[in-house]
């Protein structure tokens, strides 16, 4: 055995390594020993060893995985800092989205009631739409939104008609972070137009909407989700009246809102 090495204890000590963890780490190549004594399987560290076993630990104590850990430990230092500084905003950003929900779940705590008074009912005329449909994440959903608008206003300039109607967002299946939902971005028009590309036409016949401006306060998700709350409670509380179809919302809203979130009802 060559002198100057160190036998776990006194490596373990010096790192805050337990023996549990120095196996550990051994065992998958992480931490190897400098020598293993053949006769009675020692094992020996060089104290050449302890800045990285100390990097591991700090790693570690970040709750990164022992396959993220083994990269990271053979980075150079520069990479390595990119790639944690990279780890770090994500972790923030999460953070501030676990925030907005917890915010939004502590908000709602009493709070659909008195949105639920403010429902309003409303006849809608008979349309024509042009529209396009994509199942998007919420993250890409304003993008969206934004891309098809501009598609499909020009297309109806493109046509000598009007583009100047309301914009109409209808969600057939919910939208998150951790899933795709199926969205429909329209524009109602006057006059013939045609369909392209992914650009559609349908006729929508009229009926009924319930529906609620959307306070400023509320309009970033996940608070909006207060708003779809609060309408489909309305509904609840009136006996005879059911949603028909998927809700959405209208951009601008009614009373200098933003935009209102809109469910088409029949009692």
């Amino acid at each position: 055995m060559r002198e100057g090495l160190l036998l776990p204890g006194a490596f373990g000590a010096a790192t805050k390594l337990s023996p549990k963890a120095l196996r550990l780490y051994a065992d998958q190549g992480l931490l190897p020993p400098a020598e293993v004594d053949p006769f009675t399987g020692y094992r020996y560290y060089e104290p050449a060893q302890i800045p990285r076993a100390r990097l591991i630990v700090r790693l570690r104590e970040l709750g990164l995985p022992l396959a993220r850990v083994a990269h990271l430990v053979d980075l150079e230092p520069a990479a390595r800092d990119a790639e944690l500084q990279a780890w770090l905003a994500a972790r923030r950003a999460q953070l501030d989205r676990h925030t907005a929900t917890v915010d939004a779940i502590a908000r709602a705590d009493g709070g659909t009631a008195a949105l639920a008074e403010r429902v309003t009912v409303r006849a809608r005329p008979e349309r024509k739409l042009l529209y396009r449909q994509a199942h998007v994440r919420i993250d890409g959903l304003d993008p969206f939104i934004d891309e098809t608008s501009e598609a499909l206003r020009a297309h109806l300039r493109a046509a000598g008609l009007d583009d100047g109607g309301p914009l109409i967002v209808q969600f057939h299946a919910i939208v998150g972070r951790d899933g795709e939902g199926r969205v429909e971005v329209a524009v109602p028009f006057t006059g013939s137009a045609e369909p392209a590309g992914d650009l559609r036409l349908r006729v929508e016949p009229a009926g009924t909407e319930a529906y609620l401006p959307v306070p400023a306060d509320m309009e970033d998700f996940p608070l909006v989700l207060r708003v779809y709350d609060a309408v489909t409670a309305w509904i609840a509380d009136h006996p005879g009246m059911t949603a028909v179809d998927s809700p959405y919302e209208v951009w601008p809203g009614a009373g200098g809102a933003r935009f209102d979130v809109v469910f088409p009802v029949a009692a």
